[in-house]
């Protein structure tokens, strides 16, 4: 009879994205995940594998946790374009108000990872594809819907408000300066209203 494991590895992987979260990968030691966890090295490496496995674990339930909060607030019926605002305000006010300034654990392993680990690189590039795609489709239903002016692209658009997104999160850690966010945002957000009436002369 299998031996039946002296912990809950669903609540251990939790704990570990939320240090892994805060610290970063360099910064987290597995003394620390042991300490941290509450449990044995072999039993980290016998459930979880390497420390490196651990991480990938760890950004996938980050993901799992927080990503379909954004597909589906931008996939809701109705007007597209509060949607699209709601979602861009939500991520500034969020970073404004980050007292421990963790930021997004995604957006951190794209600066301490990505660059060198080509699969971290894949993990955060599948994540942006996908909120990539959510905002695109947002904007083309409010395209459709007469919400957004026709000279606008809507996947231009989108690639934009993307980077805006991953620029506010990492600004968000390292400012206190949380009028900046907000202001950055709401002028990004002013190039999705439409035109306005033009003044013919005589």
């Amino acid at each position: 009879m299998a031996r039946t494991k002296e912990f809950d590895p669903d609540a251990a992987l939790q704990a570990a994205l939320e240090l892994f979260w805060r610290r970063g990968y360099e910064a987290t030691s597995m003394a620390d995940l042991v300490t941290h966890l509450g449990i044995a090295r072999a039993s980290i490496y016998a459930t979880f594998g390497s420390k490196h496995e651990l991480y990938a674990k760890a950004l996938e339930r980050y993901g799992e946790q927080h990503g379909p909060d954004l597909v589906t607030e931008l996939s809701q019926p109705g007007p597209a374009l509060p949607a699209v605002r709601a979602v861009v305000r939500r991520f500034a006010a969020e970073s404004a108000t980050d007292d421990e300034r963790r930021g997004c654990f995604i957006t951190n392993t794209a600066i301490e990872l990505a660059p060198h680990d080509p699969a971290m690189a894949r993990r955060v590039g599948a994540n942006w594809d996908s909120i990539e795609t959510a905002l695109t489709s947002a904007l083309i239903r409010a395209g459709a819907q007469g919400e957004l002016s026709p000279e606008r692209d809507p996947r231009t658009l989108a690639r934009m408000l993307l980077v805006l997104l991953q620029g506010i999160r990492v600004i968000g850690r390292s400012t206190d300066r949380p009028g900046l966010l907000t202001e950055a945002a709401e002028q990004a957000l002013a190039l999705l209203e439409p035109p306005g009436p033009t003044t013919e002369t005589c």
